[in-house]
């Protein structure tokens, strides 16, 4: 049936039918990033594609959302029980299975502008086929590629006696390719526009929300409805931790928070939750671990660590659960309002969110209203609360009630008039966090539908076009973000940094892509243009894999995402470097103060090898204890009183699971190589009772009564990684 020349289904081999009718079979298919893929119609898609060569089908998207897999009978048994508990019915991508074996048709390409870290190493489909963007440039970048159908999931709520949708987790592109495909439209070129109902997704506002005319397929059908993918938390250790409180301590009350997904971002919001809830605590750990020593005076110039009195607004790409916890915890509480005069005198004091006498002077006196008000000038301050919802224009005259005010507010007795009976009690439609897309574990979109419907709105979901930078065609308000965005703190993951101030986040030297470039790019940018604001990149100061070690922070690297000339502040476990308009040599002296100590000689030998360093520099004595071990110790008696847990914010294991977790990926680690594995094998053979405290670990994984010589190697196996975990 059509409404609004909108046509719906309720199956999706019938829309793929009439996707290929109308566009032919050289289709370009594009869905957003995360949470907000149609899986069943591009499983159709891909299907029909695969089964007729005559269909030329390119997937553009990103980060592609995959359920855990084993590589072994032990690793099943772990895992397949929490898959089936946390993951539901999801269903899973056909193409991504194609594109693991190396499987693809000839006739099927899958593009992606970002990846899952680390995922798609060594495979050769994707490595070739990854396309490098910032996230503000993807909706454009996509259109290069000849996109001319687009697809994602949204929910449906009856608004003012209409249906309407919400795009709810994915606006943040959606958006912007909507709009260039309807441009697409109008020069003759046959495209589609797809949606497809999820009730699961909560209803968010915004830019989200659109009528059913924005599609013109729309999918509804309760069967496809499936559990909404949820991405398990992440441990976070002690130099997580420690990353984190160091960010804390630079965020700014009354300003901007930006930051991403995984552990660093959550050790962000731990740290500012500490600072607000706790903050004798949080300020005793800061001296101790000598935060304070080391920064206080940049700390003191950029950020803060008393708790917060107005509060911070969120302005980020990605909505993560985190932002919840500091709505909970009081410390996003600052809000911001579409309207550049309204933000203009919020920001100034002369107008809160209680409505005071004086405000609609304020307002006449810089240009935002004439003092003979028009119906214009009416409906601006009865939209934002500033006039009651029952006072009526007609006639050029204010009415409330039998009150009849001539709307000349020149004359102050017609002004008294208005501010004695007129003012509304509370300022209207302010927003808490400005977002692009949100993605997150399950109970993140619990406590989303949870929200009230108020609480919903406060929450903005827009265009990355708008939350991402400064400029934009379609939304083009630069005052405006200058305004709602003071004190902006940018916070993001970096997986390495150079001696000279360069950051590597997204690939490595020999081309073979990470993960993607995203929003990085466009909030370090933002970061440099907007009056007050920082970029803070994050890292690990040191990476291991088995018995080796290697620094994050490197005297050169072959692969950059953030040029040194956008440097700014940089911070590790073992604290913050400050590089905004530094010389070469004081940049290079602050990483070396961050960097592992293991590797400080070797990085600060080879900058005066190379004449950056004078050669009669020595590190001073305070950075020179940059060990793990001295974070462990500083933090322990912290731990004991419950502070830095590895699962501060929740957890979709069990503890059960987290126990064979670490124990499994131990044994994992014992057994990489060949005399390892040899070593751990006898002395695992050598177990020949079951202990009483392993058994629920073996009833777990199903090896409490082994049946076969197999089953009783591996229930060997596991007692060995118990015992040596300390865990029995």
């Amino acid at each position: 049936m059509k409404n609004n020349n909108t046509e719906y289904y309720q199956d999706v081999e019938k829309c793929v039918n009439d996707v290929i009718e109308k566009v032919g079979k050289d289709i370009v298919f594009g869905m957003p990033l995360g949470l907000g893929k149609p899986n069943q119609l591009v499983n159709a898609l891909y299907n029909r594609a695969k089964n007729d060569s005559s269909i030329n089908l390119t997937i553009l998207t990103a980060l592609s959302l995959e359920i855990p897999s084993w590589k072994s009978e032990l690793e099943r048994r772990f895992l397949e029980p929490f898959v089936d508990r946390v993951f539901g019915d999801f269903v899973e991508f056909n193409y991504l299975k194609d594109l693991r074996t190396n499987s693809l048709p000839p006739n099927i390409v899958v593009k992606e502008l970002f990846i899952k870290p680390g995922a798609y190493l060594k495979i050769p489909h994707a490595q070739q086929h990854y396309i490098s963007s910032n996230y503000t440039h993807i909706a454009r970048d996509t259109l290069e590629q000849g996109l001319n159908v687009v697809s994602q999931v949204m929910c449906k709520k009856v608004i003012d006696n209409k249906t309407m949708y919400s795009m709810s987790c994915n606006p943040d592109t959606a958006l912007d390719s909507a709009a260039m495909l309807r441009e697409k439209e109008k020069q003759g070129e046959k495209i589609a526009i797809i949606g497809m109902v999820n009730n699961n997704l909560p209803f968010m506002y915004g830019d989200a929300v659109v009528g059913p005319e924005a599609y013109d397929m729309i999918i509804d059908n309760p069967a496809y409805e499936i559990k909404l993918f949820g991405t398990p938390k992440m441990a976070m250790s002690i130099q997580d931790y420690m990353i984190g409180l160091n960010a804390s301590a630079l965020i700014k009350d009354g300003g901007t928070l930006q930051i991403g997904i995984g552990s660093l971002g959550d050790a962000i919001v731990y740290g500012l939750k500490l600072r607000q809830e706790n903050n004798e605590i949080y300020k005793k750990i800061l001296h101790e671990t000598n935060i304070i020593k080391n920064s206080g005076d940049f700390i003191e110039k950029v950020g803060g660590i008393d708790k917060f009195e107005e509060g911070i607004a969120g302005s980020t790409e990605m909505l993560v659960d985190g932002y919840l916890e500091l709505l909970s915890a009081g410390v996003i509480k600052r809000k911001t309002y579409n309207s550049i005069p309204i933000q203009k005198l919020v920001n100034e004091g002369k107008l809160k969110e209680d409505i005071e006498p004086g405000v609609i002077e304020s307002l006449i006196e810089i240009g935002a209203i004439r003092e003979r008000l028009t119906q214009e000038n009416f409906d601006f301050l009865k939209e934002y609360g500033i006039l009651k919802d029952e006072v009526e224009f007609d006639d050029n005259c204010i009415k409330c009630g039998s009150l009849e005010i001539p709307a000349d507010l020149g004359i102050s007795q017609n002004l008294n008039q208005v501010v004695d009976n007129c003012l509304g009690k509370k300022l209207k439609k302010g927003i808490l966090i400005h977002a692009g897309f949100f993605l997150g574990p399950t109970i993140f979109y619990d406590r989303l539908h949870q929200m009230s419907e108020e609480e919903r709105k406060l929450i903005h979901m827009t265009s990355v076009l708008n939350v991402n930078h400064l400029y934009s065609d379609r939304f083009s308000n630069y005052d405006l973000k200058v305004l709602q965005r003071k004190h902006g703190r940018f916070c993001n993951a970096a997986l390495m940094c150079s001696l000279s101030g360069a950051i590597t986040s997204d690939g490595l030297e020999n081309n073979q892509v990470v993960s993607g470039v995203g929003g990085q790019y466009n909030f370090v940018s933002m970061a440099h243009a907007l009056p007050g604001g920082r970029s803070i990149l994050m890292l690990r100061a040191s990476r291991s894999k088995g018995a080796d070690v290697s620094s994050n922070i490197v005297w050169n690297y072959g692969h950059t995402t953030i040029p040194r000339h956008l440097r700014d502040v940089v911070i590790t476990e073992y604290g913050i470097a400050s590089l905004r308009g530094k010389c070469d040599m004081d940049i290079m002296k602050s990483l070396i103060n961050i960097a592992d100590s293991r590797f400080q000689d070797h990085l600060l030998e080879k900058a005066k090898s190379e004449m950056k360093i004078p050669h009669d520099y020595k590190i001073p004595d305070r950075f020179r204890s940059n060990f793990p071990e001295r974070l462990k110790n500083e933090t322990q008696s912290y731990k004991k009183e419950g502070l830095f847990g590895s699962y501060p914010f929740g957890c979709d294991f069990t503890q059960e699971e987290l126990v064979l977790g670490r124990a499994l990926k131990k044994l994992k680690e014992l057994t990489t190589e060949s005399f390892g594995k040899a070593s751990s094998f006898g002395k695992a053979m050598t177990i020949f009772t079951v202990p009483q405290k392993s058994k629920p670990y073996l009833k777990r994984l199903h090896l409490d009564n082994p049946s076969s010589a197999k089953e009783i190697m591996m229930q060997k196996m596991v007692i060995y990684a118990l015992s040596v975990g300390g865990y029995i």
